[in-house]
């Protein structure tokens, strides 16, 4: 007799459920829907404190809790385990199950709290060649191919330029530069170029000596050069700088010395200069207002950094770090909700990092609340305004539905493309996540057919062209008669030998005529390889040498060996990219003993593919 007809279906529910609870810290148990049926067990230091009686759709669960759009593709069994992260910094592990119970389909959903060490060691593992630093964070492709270009830079102490919008964070990628590389024990002296007067900023650059103006100290001083020797300088603010101090900065870039103000004596230096800008250099030489030999001087690496805009997804993370920052820093204790995060995401932050962060720090100073949900923070950015310019153009008369259907799927991609978020792209475009969720994959799914149509048309219509290649092969190898082929290939005759200058001229000739021919040349097969016997004056690979082709190509240049004349697919060589179409030479025998070779370039051939899908269309 079974254990489960020993057991009662309620007795059955604890073991499963102990057992589960044994492995997962909290189990929810829902419908297909997502509906939640059942809740067990506690999920500590996770969820806010508004879900710990929710009864609602898993789906709220995510809006009120943790960042991106995953349960969706658990939803819809596109995935079964993943690692998501909450909006108050934990992890955790959300795996499902799928079951049938008494006939009714539900879905099981275990939930595992991640410890710190876990993530690290994941991390780690997943991306070791990035360091980890703890000033920085680095949630965005974007940014983490800058952090690759500053783990680079910092070995070597070359110049840096550092591009980029106002509030990016130039100051704080310079600090790290500083951090990783080995003048980390050096000084780093930062100067803004912008902030000190015209008058002072020779002075304060490059030092002076006593009595060089009045007022001047009479025991002079440093200038920030001499006080960043050995270590690192960053000039902020660089296209600032007047001209005539321009000239001195490109001398220091060149000696590596520095003249003080009022002294004819110069002083060694060993600094790495780190600038910065958030205007066009170029545009700015090419206007007469900054030298084009400090430019480029200074443009030895450019790192360019991308604005908030462009990293959408890495805004949840700098709301908790400043959060936890000035929570720290002014013994509070305020929470922002997710309801709040999310419109922190949709504003346009203009001022960057440094506008988020200051907007965080008036939050916290200035909340009366400890719990900060939309309404609450939406006091504290300002309200967007923008207005519709014009209306949508629509360029001839279409059903109403099908053009109100073309907006909505340029709304959506717009919102997908900005936001990258599907839950995010919903809020703004005002409709339910679930239907968002839908209507992008309907999306989705129309891209993947419209692309699947267009790579069947380019098959059509490359066969048709092969149609055409390998016939011109099969005709044009006439000329090459079997007497000739025979000599050539057995004989081994040299360049000298008047058959093979003959055969030569044929090759020529044909190319020249054609007009649609690369190179033409005679191959045979030596230890899988290919034998140059002859080819037209102009090819590349000398008489006598052999020649290993992609697979693609070597597989055609053997079938034609055994008599069956084809078309390559196009293919890339060391010597470009091509389509070769193949023919059988034989000797007077009948027996295949050569194959003749046409190359076609790949401009030719998309050239071609599209007079034929024009001629195909007239037709």
């Amino acid at each position: 007799m079974g254990v489960s007809m020993i057991l009662s279906n309620e007795q059955l529910f604890q073991v499963y459920q102990s057992s589960m609870l044994s492995i997962y810290d909290e189990i929810i148990v829902t419908d297909l829907k997502g509906t939640i049926l059942h809740r067990s067990g506690e999920l500590k230091n996770f969820w806010s404190t508004s879900t710990g009686t929710l009864k609602g759709k898993i789906i709220e669960l995510e809006e009120m809790s943790f960042f991106g759009d995953s349960i969706f593709q658990l939803l819809n069994r596109e995935l079964h385990s993943l690692q998501l992260k909450a909006w108050n910094g934990s992890h955790i592990l959300i795996t499902i199950f799928p079951s049938n119970n008494n006939k009714k389909e539900i879905i099981l959903w275990g939930l595992k709290g991640l410890s710190d060490s876990f993530i690290e060691s994941v991390e780690i593992t997943a991306d070791k060649e990035i360091k980890p630093i703890p000033s920085m964070v680095v949630h965005s492709d974007k940014m983490k191919d800058v952090l690759h270009i500053i783990d680079m830079v910092s070995k070597v102490s070359t110049t840096v330029l550092l591009l980029g919008e106002s509030g990016v964070g130039k100051e704080m990628i310079a600090k790290t530069i500083h951090q990783l590389g080995n003048r980390r024990s050096k000084p780093f002296i930062a100067v803004n170029c912008g902030a000190i007067p015209e008058n002072l900023l020779e002075s304060e650059l490059f030092g002076y000596v006593g009595g060089a103006f009045s007022g001047a100290n009479k025991n002079g001083a440093p200038g920030k050069f001499e006080l960043a020797n050995e270590g690192i300088i960053f000039l902020d603010e660089i296209s600032e700088m007047p001209l005539n101090l321009q000239v001195k900065l490109l001398r220091i870039l060149q000696e590596r010395e520095v003249t003080p103000l009022g002294s004819s004596k110069s002083i060694q230096i060993d600094v790495q200069i780190i600038a910065a800008t958030n205007q066009s250099l170029e545009k700015m030489v090419r206007d007469g207002r900054f030298r084009e030999d400090l430019y480029y001087r200074l443009n030895v690496i450019p790192i360019h950094i991308p604005s908030l805009r462009e990293r959408i997804e890495e805004i949840p993370y700098l709301i908790y770090h400043f959060v936890a920052k000035y929570n720290a820093l002014f013994n509070r204790n305020i929470n922002l909700l997710p309801d709040a995060i999310d419109l922190l995401c949709m504003h346009d932050w203009p001022g960057n990092v440094r506008e988020l962060e200051n907007t965080i720090e008036r939050i916290v100073v200035t909340s009366r609340e400890c719990n900060m949900d939309a309404s609450l923070v939406s006091k504290y950015i300002p309200s967007k305004t923008d207005e519709i310019k014009e209306p949508p153009i629509i360029h001839h008369i279409m059903p109403l539905q099908e053009a109100v259907d073309r907006i909505e799927e340029q709304l959506i991609n717009m919102a997908i493309e900005k936001y990258k978020s599907v839950k995010l792209a919903a809020k703004v475009l005002d409709i339910s996540q679930p239907t968002m969720s839908r209507k992008y994959k309907k999306i989705r799914e129309k891209l993947q057919h419209r692309a699947l149509s267009h790579s069947k048309k380019r098959y059509v219509l490359e066969q048709h062209l092969n149609k055409q290649l390998r016939s011109m092969a099969i005709v044009t190898s006439a000329v090459i008669l079997p007497e000739e082929t025979s000599e050539l290939v057995n004989q081994h005759v040299p360049p000298s030998n008047l058959t093979f200058q003959k055969v030569q001229k044929k090759l020529t000739k044909i190319r020249e005529q054609e007009g649609i021919i690369e190179w033409v040349y005679i191959f045979k097969a030596v230890n899988n390889k290919m034998l140059n016997i002859v080819a037209d004056e102009g090819f590349i690979i000398p008489t006598g040498q052999l020649y290993e082709g992609p697979p693609e190509m070597m597989e055609v240049a053997y079938e034609a060996l055994k008599g069956k004349a084809g078309v390559t697919p196009l293919y890339k060589d060391i010597y470009g990219e091509w389509k070769t179409s193949f023919a059988p030479l034989a000797d007077p025998n009948g027996q295949v003993i050569a194959i003749i070779g046409f190359d076609h370039t790949k401009s030719y051939i998309e050239a071609e593919l599209k007079k034929i899908e024009n001629m195909l269309k007239r037709n």
